[in-house]
């Protein structure tokens, strides 16, 4: 029986062997896609390629692409662990053509590789293949029909299906085409209805998909006309999880051996016994991991629930492992949202199975120790994912004990609505099957449509969040243009450059007049297009004779991949055809390469001060400063920052030189090298590798210095956080640095003009020996020195801020003093209204707290009875109501307070007891105090 690993692998070789170049599965973070959440198909890092943006040095591919379906449109969460097939993590296999081949190998490569006994050797009686039916004014897939039967597919078993199920688009405008699924009969045992004598389709779980052949033949415009593509592509995707438990006998993915090493792995942690694969037995079960009662009940009712909390949380450390992996992080935004959904749900269902104390961070070791063969980068990664989720397992433990007391708060005012329930369960973590079964514990009916309702409309917003623009094929002005030489690593002019194209609004244009805006394409040039966080270059084109400016250069970039578009202004009028000069803007492009190669710098010495989890995510370099995300737990202190620029400028002081090594096959580059490859970039098989000595090498395009003693000084500015688990760094470096340093001891000897130098405390430079023997050498102390006028001013900074807090404080005393006093004979304006103590009285400058602790003194020296009182203080006025706790039921606060409040300008409210009010209107202060007894009267009737 073939393992896991063993399919993956033949899927590859078998592709390999038709001609196919092996891709490494991309990152789930798409690249530069902002209409998808996640990599969610294997199709996703060859998307621009299917839309003519980019150009590959192959035209056959084949992949093992790790995906993650589990939020925005493509959330299917509350069904994995229940169902046999439903996963948030799982690996898409793939083989893709590039205008090569089309449906004939397609089919052919697909019946081979599933049926031939040399590869999976399926039994063709056991599968089903359907095409499209012809829909919505596309024609039948007869084509493909009579492919499939051609490979001695019976026609029985050829089935039609319409455009819900057999034609794929990428999205409202774009490559699309019919499609071929095949499917496996997995028996009777697999229906989920007990269906025994069923026939395909039936939808009952019998029948399942295992690949689909996706013909893209079709570019649907944005009037929805769908036009033939010049050269149709092939897109097909197999769940490496389906084709396993096909290929090893079991019914369900979660019994092959891409899971029950975890499923065991999660039994352990949990302290629970694995019997069958539909039963699970807590073993020391813990009552009260949730709430006592219920928490027994939903993990012993059943061993299928414990069943299903260990699928849950098998699932769910893989999805976790390999999202953080790829860079995401817990947060309350976004991926990171989704992210933190899954890892808080592992943690639920662990807890219901009675594990309290922290264990999903030890799963994070069995995804690796599993899946390492196929993604070695695991290895590097697999500390730094482990103490991300350790951090959120101990952060959603604090989280859900504030949830347990909302849903008991809740039971106790008996209104437990849907719309409650959801907030527990997107919020705190709350389980639905927990909350259900407390409801029900409470006498309770569980509003299951208004928490459905809720659900639906979170989830409306999830899409509408990351609905984005759908990405167009490329501009027909740009797609058939010839890749633009580059020549700016070796200079910054180019002569004799023909005008390829010129794009005006979109548009292709034979000329530009003067003043007009637009992008000129030359056949070479040595303008650096935007990319890899580098800003593009600026300059200006000249007329050949070098003597006339034709246009203002104000950036470039790549519309079509190897394709460089110069974004220009027109000085005078530019034609397609026309020869000019290309020049770059020398002291701009110097500034921008000091910045990046201050960049890499930067990076390395982060990740020796802070650890090797330091990874890049994210990085502007511009001519001004330079900005480098990454990721990191906590803040940088203060001493850190100091050490890595330390670090970093004696890189820059040893002059290093800055070797570029160019045409290096990636897997030399990263294996022989150990060069790191930078966030969010696509790499060829031939990569530049850029090294400083022994400090950095990395992967880059970009231009840098011949050595590092050219970026002159770099100076970080600051430091903070960018969302969690991400941290950004800003600095300068050259003409930045020195004008950052002239500006600060500008500002040092401004302070320095009123602040006395200030002399450090003599310090003993030697330490007494542990012996207590003598030394021979006499301590004395170290010089007196003189402190830094920073120093200098956080000192009499802080002394003068001593003194303010001190002079506040007897202020607050003396007000509180003289405002006591002022009620020593208050006994003419208390009013005796229907038998109640009433006391309105006004104390201005007082603070809210010395209010409060009036009104407790005012109360206790009446006895019973209700006291107003009423403060003026720059032009805002606060009011405060006591009243004493026999009088509530009478007379409560919050009425008092109200209408008094409007008088002012204000409102207010608070407890029976006590209530405050705000307002803007001093010079009604009196009169709304005066009002107050009239209100007593009206609540007391």
């Amino acid at each position: 029986m073939l393992t896991g690993s063993e399919i993956r692998r033949k899927f590859l070789d078998f592709f390999v062997q038709k001609g196919h170049r092996e891709v490494h599965s991309s990152s789930l973070v798409p690249h530069n896609d902002p209409t998808l959440l996640f990599t969610n198909a294997g199709m996703n890092q060859f998307k621009d390629v299917f839309l003519g943006l980019e150009k590959r040095d192959y035209n056959r591919a084949t992949t093992s692409q790790k995906c993650v379906r589990a939020g925005g449109k493509h959330n299917d969460l509350e069904n994995v662990g229940f169902t046999n097939r439903h996963h948030t993590f799982f690996e898409m296999l793939g083989n893709f053509s590039f205008g090569d081949y089309f449906k004939k190998d397609a089919i052919a490569y697909a019946w081979e590789l599933i049926t031939a006994a040399e590869w999976f050797g399926i039994s063709k009686d056991k599968l089903y293949v359907t095409i499209f039916d012809g829909e919505g004014g596309v024609p039948r897939d007869a084509e493909a029909h009579d492919l499939w039967l051609g490979q001695g597919v019976a026609k029985g078993r050829i089935f039609e299906a319409g455009l819900k199920d057999n034609f794929w688009q990428m999205g409202d405008t774009g490559p699309c085409g019919p499609c071929s699924e095949i499917h496996y009969d997995m028996g009777p045992a697999a229906s989920d209805q007990g269906h025994t004598d069923c026939k395909f389709p039936c939808d009952c779980g019998r029948y399942v998909e295992i690949w689909n052949l996706v013909f893209m033949q079709f570019d649907r415009d944005s009037t929805g006309k769908l036009n033939p593509l010049p050269k149709p592509s092939i897109d097909t995707g197999m769940g490496l999880e389906r084709v396993t438990a096909v290929l090893q006998g079991v019914i369900s993915n979660y019994e092959t051996d891409l899971f029950v090493p975890l499923i065991k792995r999660a039994a352990e942690l949990t302290n629970t016994r694995v019997g069958t694969s539909a039963s699970a037995v807590p073993a020391e079960r813990n009552p009260t991991a949730l709430t006592g009662e219920s928490a027994r009940r939903s993990t012993d009712t059943a061993g299928h629930k414990s069943a299903a909390s260990l699928r849950v949380i098998a699932d769910h450390s893989r999805a976790a492992t390999f999202l953080i992996s790829d860079g995401v992080l817990p947060s309350n935004e976004g991926r990171g949202y989704v992210l933190r959904k899954i890892i808080r749900r592992a943690i639920t269902h662990g807890r219901l199975l009675g594990e309290t104390k922290p264990f999903l961070y030890q799963m994070v070791f069995a995804v690796r120790d599993l899946m390492q063969d196929a993604y070695p980068e695991l290895n590097e990664t697999v500390d730094r994912v482990s103490k991300a989720v350790l951090a959120e397992e101990e952060r959603f433990a604090h989280t859900l004990d504030i949830g347990l007391e909302k849903l008991e708060s809740l039971f106790k005012s008996r209104q437990f609505s849907g719309q409650e329930a959801f907030k527990l369960y997107d919020t705190f973590g709350m389980p639905l099957d927990f909350m259900q079964d407390a409801a029900r514990d409470q006498g309770l009916t569980f509003d299951q449509a208004g928490f459905d309702r809720a659900m639906s409309e979170q989830r409306e917003r999830a899409r509408a969040s990351w609905k984005g623009a759908a990405k167009q094929t490329a501009n027909p002005a740009y797609q058939q243009l010839p890749k633009s030489t580059f020549e700016g690593y070796r200079q910054t002019r180019s002569e004799n450059c023909e005008v390829l194209a010129i794009v005006k609004s979109g548009q292709g244009v034979q000329e530009l007049k003067p003043g007009e805006e637009g992008e000129v394409i030359l056949d070479h040039t040595p303008f650096y297009a935007e990319s890899g966080g580098q800003v593009g270059d600026r300059g200006t084109l000249y007329s050949d004779e070098m003597n006339t400016v034709v246009a203002d250069v104000k950036g470039c970039y790549y519309p079509v991949q190897g394709v460089r578009a110069h974004q220009v202004t027109a000085k005078q009028p530019i034609r397609v055809g026309d020869k000019v000069d290309a020049v770059v803007d020398t002291s701009i492009r110097q500034s921008t390469m000091r910045n990046h190669t201050a960049t890499h710098l930067l990076h390395a010495g982060l990740r020796e001060v802070l650890g090797k989890h330091v990874k890049q995510a994210g990085s502007l370099v511009n001519p001004n400063h330079l900005r480098f995300d990454f990721s990191h737990f906590t803040a940088v202190e203060d001493e850190e920052l100091q050490d890595i620029e330390d670090l970093i400028n004696k890189e820059v002081l040893r002059n290093e030189r800055v070797e570029v090594i160019n045409d290096v096959p990636i897997d030399v580059a990263i294996n022989e090298y150990g060069a790191m490859a930078l966030f969010g970039e696509k790499y060829g098989d031939k990569v530049r590798v850029i090294k400083i000595g022994d400090f950095s090498t990395e992967l880059c395009g970009g231009t840098h210095t011949g050595a590092t003693g050219e970026i002159g000084l770099i100076k970080i500015l600051k430091e903070g956080s960018v969302s969690s688990g991400v941290r950004r760094v800003e600095a300068v470096t050259g003409e930045g640095s020195l004008y950052h340093f002239r500006r600060d001891h500008e500002l040092q000897n401004f302070v320095s003009s009123f602040v006395s130098p200030t002399l450090a405390k003599p310090t003993l430079p030697q330490k007494a020996r542990k012996d207590g023997a003598r030394s021979s050498h006499v301590d004395t102390p170290s010089p007196v020195q003189e402190i830094s006028p920073a120093e200098a001013l956080k000192l009499e900074l802080e002394k003068k801020d001593a003194e303010i807090k001190r002079l506040a404080r007897e202020l607050d005393q003396a007000r509180m003093k003289q405002a006591s006093s002022s009620t020593a004979n208050i006994s003419d304006k208390i009013k005796d209204v229907h038998g109640v103590k009433v006391l309105a009285h006004r104390v201005d400058h007082l603070e809210r707290s010395q209010m409060r602790t009036l009104v407790d003194q005012l109360r206790d020296k009446i006895g019973s009875g209700v006291v107003v009182l009423g403060s003026a203080t720059d032009g805002n006025v606060a009011l405060i109501v006591g009243v004493t706790k026999d009088l509530t039921s009478r007379v409560q606060a919050g009425k008092v307070i109200g209408p008094v409040a409007q008088k002012v300008g204000g409102k207010g409210g608070g407890r029976p007891d006590l209530a405050e009010a705000g307002g803007k209107d001093p010079g009604a202060l009196d009169a709304a105090l005066g009002e107050a007894y009239s209100v007593v009267e009206k609540l007391l009737g």
